[in-house]
């Protein structure tokens, strides 16, 4: 077989290599050298998604670290075909991998992430022959590890770097460049830090997962930065990813909440570290000018570049190279704007909103390299957009060359591009609070909406019957039904007693909640409450307190279950437990397994999700387990949390779960598994509130109907 899995007992392999294969050393991998008869061993490091090439062939790469102590010891691996596929569904980082009948070629890559200066090609048709020893215990969600490089986790000052050292470090960000797409697999970010010392480092950062680059949104933000290579090129030092690279980030304002951004779901940061940040804060206050190009709309002159924080509000594509970004930031563009030409079928967004804010809303042209993300951008995301250019439109007709452009071009020169900040960002918050009391001017007011400029889909009044009927088009919306009926004045309504059914023709004041997320709700039917539904904090705070408590090792492997402990390397050595539940004294494959876990983050459980059927959070008390508190899900799964009413549930022993998997197929539906725990289900709702005016009187309408598939 092409792949084999081997096992490792006692250090030394189960099954003995082919006779005639010999050891290659990774210093003697070079082009052009005969490598037949020999084989490469190293340890998975980091592993990428299975992807498919542009003529379909499967393709698979790896990161192999051998066990040298020269400067460069790790390798591209490129796999191709079957065995790409193979090696994608066995392969786990701290396997170990060893391979022969490889193809060794220069590695394109090579300068930009710091590894050998070949790679090897690998695939069945080839010959080649792969054999994976893999770890006896692996935690599930693990992320890519390394030896500890300064296991105390010493911080090293920016004038004490040493060329070939990995090391840990803080700094203070002079300029970047947000994360952009290299010319590999890879996404790619720059950073230019300087500390106390005045000395200034720039860090070339690679990774395959977006997420695991620093977040960093603007200069003069703070970095933590744990296992970064350093090596002097042109006498200067400089930064590159190593294998385990970790980072965290703080807003660099004086005074600011110290709350970390992290590339990584489980880290340490202790008190005497928050120190670190307000210093590097109040020295970077006295002795930097770090403040970017920020400006408003208000502010903008032709022939200047910027950096905009705003919201998006619609998006099209344009041609093949360009893409369009209609966002505002709430204040007025004090020169005409240039309108971007688009086809209406190719604009994304709420119409009836783009109209709304047609004065205030600038069209700002993505090119290149940008595209691809401006394509993947939300709709009322808020952003900040790295470096746009304004300049005086080019045309003959005087009245158009008064108008100006707004253009992100190509390439990342001087740190053009966009991010993408999240909710409870400062700025975001600051932005939100301004946008909600932004007023609007009579030419903006939505009652001059015409329906020769909307389409036939809508109209200046609301007429209500019935619930939901286009809801995200609340100020201009006709329901057809119920055309014998006559319309009734807001007044007669109000002074009849319920209850009665009307059919009104009414305009809309306001409307809450504001944002579409807000109106899900969670509800009970026994009792009839309502309530919200919780945050991934709340939630995340609940198994937090849960993990604390060590498991009880005497309810572990049951007669209905079995389990499996492993302690964390970071996090103080959480321990975590997972109790797989059996059918007929059997496991079952994961996407018909119902787990249960203990110690775990909620990422942690998401994670275990998307393998497995369903999963119960649960802890140990001294003679069973339970379920946790109900302000966490007592279920997850696919996308989804169930969630039951503390008032009307009388939560039983969680061995009823027992009784289910005794069944012939157990289905683990989330209505059975509620009933034998004694939960009385939560159902997702959808609630609005609606004020209407007719002249004659004021009207509050509620909306209400049940979410099938909340996400």
């Amino acid at each position: 077989m092409p792949v084999q899995v081997l096992k490792i007992i006692k250090g030394k392999l189960e099954t003995q290599l082919p006779s005639h294969l010999q050891r290659e050393d990774l210093k003697h991998l070079q082009t052009g050298l005969d490598h037949t008869n020999k084989y490469f061993q190293g340890i998975v490091i980091l592993s990428y998604p299975l992807t498919k090439l542009g003529d379909g062939t499967d393709f698979f790469k790896i990161v192999l670290q051998d066990d040298t102590c020269s400067r460069i010891n790790s390798i591209n691996v490129l796999m191709y075909g079957k065995m790409a596929e193979d090696c994608a569904k066995l392969i786990r980082n701290g396997d170990t991998f060893i391979v022969a009948g490889f193809k060794v070629a220069e590695s394109p890559t090579a300068r930009e992430d710091g590894r050998h200066a070949c790679h090897l090609q690998v695939s069945e048709e080839s010959g080649s022959a792969i054999f994976i020893c893999t770890q006896p215990s692996i935690t599930p969600f693990s992320e890519a590890t390394s030896p500890s490089v300064a296991p105390k986790y010493v911080y090293t000052p920016l004038n004490c770097l040493k060329d070939g050292t990995v090391v840990n470090l803080y700094g203070i960000v002079k300029f970047f460049k947000p994360p952009y797409i290299s010319k590999g697999t890879d996404y790619c970010s720059v950073v230019t830090l300087v500390d106390q010392s005045n000395v200034k480092l720039t860090c070339t950062l690679f990774n395959g997962n977006l997420d695991s680059l620093p977040k960093i949104y603007k200069n003069g933000d703070i970095v933590r930065f744990h296992r970064v290579k350093i090596r002097e090129y042109n006498g200067q030092m400089q930064g590159i990813t190593s294998a385990g690279f970790a980072s965290l980030t703080f807003d660099g304002t004086v005074g600011a909440p110290v709350v970390p951004r992290a590339s990584s779901k489980v880290y340490t940061f202790v008190d005497e570290e928050q120190k670190t940040v307000e210093e590097l804060r109040i020295w970077a206050a006295s002795n930097l000018s770090v403040s970017g190009p920020e400006a408003k709309l208000s502010d903008v002159k032709p022939m200047m570049f910027f950096d905009l924080t705003c919201q998006l509000v619609g998006k099209a594509k344009v041609d093949g190279s360009s893409f369009l970004l209609k966002v505002w930031d709430g204040t007025k563009c004090p020169y005409p704007t240039w309108k971007v030409p688009v086809e209406a079928k190719e604009l994304e967004g709420d119409r009836v909103l783009l109209h709304h804010l047609r004065n205030l809303t600038v069209d700002v042209l993505v090119y290149d390299n940008h595209v691809q993300l401006a394509k993947s951008l939300k709709t009322g995301s808020f952003l900040r957009i790295y470096s746009i250019h304004t300049k005086q439109a080019s045309a003959k007709n005087e009245d158009i060359s008064s108008h100006i452009e707004f253009h992100l071009h190509g390439g990342t020169c001087y740190g053009r591009g966009i991010g993408i900040l999240p909710e409870n960002n400062p700025d975001v918050e600051e932005l939100k609070s301004f946008l909600e009391c932004v007023e609007l001017t009579d030419s903006q007011n939505m009652e001059s909406v015409s329906s020769l400029e909307l389409g036939d889909t809508f109209d200046s009044y609301t007429d209500l019957e019935s619930p939901l009927q286009r809801c995200q088009q609340l100020s201009a919306t006709v329901l057809t039904d119920h055309q014998d009926m006559s319309n009734t004045v807001l007044k007669t309504v109000l002074n009849s007693s319920a209850p009665q059914q009307y059919r009104i023709r009414a305009k809309l004041r306001s409307f809450k909640p504001q944002k579409l997320y807000q109106s899900v709700k969670l509800h009970c039917s026994k009792c009839n409450t309502l309530q919200e539904v919780p945050n991934g904090d709340a939630i995340d705070f609940i198994l937090q307190g849960c993990a604390a408590t060590a498991p009880n090792p005497e309810l572990q492997s049951m007669s209905w279950y079995e389990s499996v402990v492993w302690t964390t390397e970071e996090d103080q050595g959480r321990k975590i437990t997972i109790h797989f539940v059996k059918h007929y004294e059997m496991l079952q494959r994961p996407e018909n397994t119902l787990l249960m876990i203990e110690g775990g983050t909620l990422k942690e459980i998401w994670k275990l999700t998307r393998r497995f059927k369903c999963v119960i959070p649960v802890k140990s008390k001294e003679d069973d387990l339970e379920l946790l508190d109900l302000s966490a899900p007592f279920l997850l799964q696919g996308n989804i949390k169930y969630y039951g009413c503390k008032k009307c549930s009388t939560p039983k022993s969680i061995k009823n779960l027992s009784s289910l998997a005794e069944k012939r197929e157990p289905s683990w539906e989330p209505t059975e598994i509620a009933q034998v725990l004694g939960i009385e289900p939560l159902q997702y709702v959808f609630v609005m509130k609606f004020t209407l005016v007719d002249g004659t009187g004021v009207l509050n309408a509620y909306l209400f109907d049940y979410v099938s598939n909340p996400r």
